[in-house]
């Protein structure tokens, strides 16, 4: 009975770390700014570490600052999400993101401009899927 529900949640993180892997991937192809030193090995670690941050701590820090983002309409959230980045960066040695502006500010937005387009395709093949005669 527990296989049932293994499955289904091995899929999903297998498709959250390729898809964090592809955003870092874009991101540091995208921006001089970030950079993964030319290792997959590290993109690889990067995108881990950076999906459990996301997952574990991201939505802590974001109950934790809601008064604040509702006072900025949101902005205190880019704030965290930025963090992650700069968590990221702390935590695995080659995953380098260079500068304020250049580095975490434009990282941070290509990073959330990557993840609605990675988050679309997936949806839209989750629609196509149910859309198929069994």
């Amino acid at each position: 009975m527990g296989c049932q529900y293994a499955r289904p949640m091995l899929r999903w993180l297998a498709v959250s770390w390729l898809a964090n892997a592809a955003v870092l991937g874009i991101t540091a192809w995208i921006l001089s700014g970030v950079s993964v030193n030319g290792s997959g090995w590290t993109l690889v670690w990067a995108a881990a570490v950076f999906g459990i941050l996301n997952t574990v701590l991201k939505p802590l820090l974001k109950l934790v600052t809601l008064p604040v983002a509702l006072l900025t309409f949101g902005v205190a959230w880019f704030f965290v999400s930025m963090l992650m980045l700069w968590l990221t960066d702390a935590i695995v040695g080659g995953f380098d993101v260079s500068g304020f502006w250049r580095g975490y500010v434009l990282a941070t937005i290509v990073v959330w401009v990557v993840n609605l387009a990675v988050d679309s395709l997936l949806r839209s093949g989750k629609t196509a899927r149910r859309a198929l005669p069994v």
